[in-house]
């Protein structure tokens, strides 16, 4: 009897410590379902202070200025701004996406957006936090590069951002060494661009390519730009003035849709830039930003061209 009683005795410890470990192992994966729950959010520290948002949003509106981060991080959108829309080369992943604006709450709703990203200019900031959480950025207030990582943590993408960043940095210095090599080291550029009967010289930090131009490559701008653009942003000058305003190689930021006869006057034909073939008209569409993917276009376009002139 005692013989047959230790076999079963063994037998039954051995399933009861299977439903033990069987229990605690559901237990752990309870656990650890309920904290993929929990970190479904992340915490973005913005300018407004901490604020909870999705850790990967899925449905993202941007209501000014930074659809093409967004997109660069490989992030979808679903609603982005007139602005962006109107940009060519957002047209391959913006063709279905809507036109939204910060007047236009219904629509936005429409969209059931889980992330809203916006300037801190925009209206109806109240009620847009009630529709998602919303975070506003001031234009300006950080670098173009730290403006993109700043996107990156909001977006859960910091890696992937600081990635890009390091890798454009190298570029651009590549780049812009042979590009001063080609030029020479105290050719003056200038950024130009006639925008709605109205001709605008631009600093170093307003999109057009400025960023790349100034910043990176450290090209020179025209005395008269440095003393009138470049606390601003931007300066607005009349057609007569334009030639104190050229430098020796000009970027011309133009639209086909606005009135560009001033390039007929004899004041323009006059300019040195101009005699010498020294003017790379670029698309004003394609030029206005300064999110990844506007700037890997804008490096290539100074690539091809400055180092191309005569």
């Amino acid at each position: 009897m005692k013989k047959l009683l230790l076999p079963m005795l063994f037998l039954f410890v051995l399933v009861l410590t299977a439903c033990n470990n069987e229990s605690t192992e559901t237990k752990t994966n309870n656990i650890s379902n309920d904290e993929k729950e929990e970190s479904t959010t992340i915490t973005y520290q913005s300018e407004e202070g901490p604020i909870e948002v999705p850790a990967n949003p899925q449905r993202v509106v941007v209501l000014s200025s930074f659809a093409g981060n967004v997109e660069a991080l490989g992030v979808n959108l679903v609603g982005v701004d007139s602005w962006s829309k109107q940009n060519p080369r957002y047209d391959s992943f913006l063709k279905d996406v809507e036109e939204v604006s910060d007047e236009n709450l219904e629509k936005i709703i429409e969209l059931d957006p889980d992330l809203i990203i916006g300037l801190s200019t925009a209206q109806n900031l109240d009620k847009l936090k009630e529709i998602a959480p919303t975070v506003t950025f001031t234009y300006g207030k950080v670098d173009y590069l730290t403006q993109h990582l700043e996107i990156g943590k909001l977006l859960n993408k910091e890696k992937e951002a600081q990635d890009w960043i390091n890798d454009f940095k190298k570029r651009t210095k590549s780049a812009g060494e042979e590009i001063k090599a080609a030029i020479g080291e105290d050719a003056t550029v200038s950024v130009i661009e006639n925008y709605d009967k109205q001709l605008y010289v631009y600093g170093n930090n307003w999109g057009r390519g400025t960023e790349i131009l100034y910043q990176e490559m450290g090209l020179k701008m025209p005395k008269k730009v440095e003393e009138t653009a470049l606390a601003p942003g931007y300066y607005a000058l009349s057609l007569e003035v334009l030639p104190e305003f050229a430098g020796d190689y000009v970027i011309l930021s133009k639209s086909a849709g606005t009135d560009n006869s001033f390039q007929d006057t004899e004041t323009y034909k006059n300019i040195p830039a101009v005699q010498n073939n020294r003017v790379f008209e670029a698309n004003m569409e394609e030029f206005f930003f300064n999110d990844p993917l506007t700037l890997d276009f804008q490096l290539e376009f100074f690539k091809e061209h400055f180092l191309n002139s005569k």
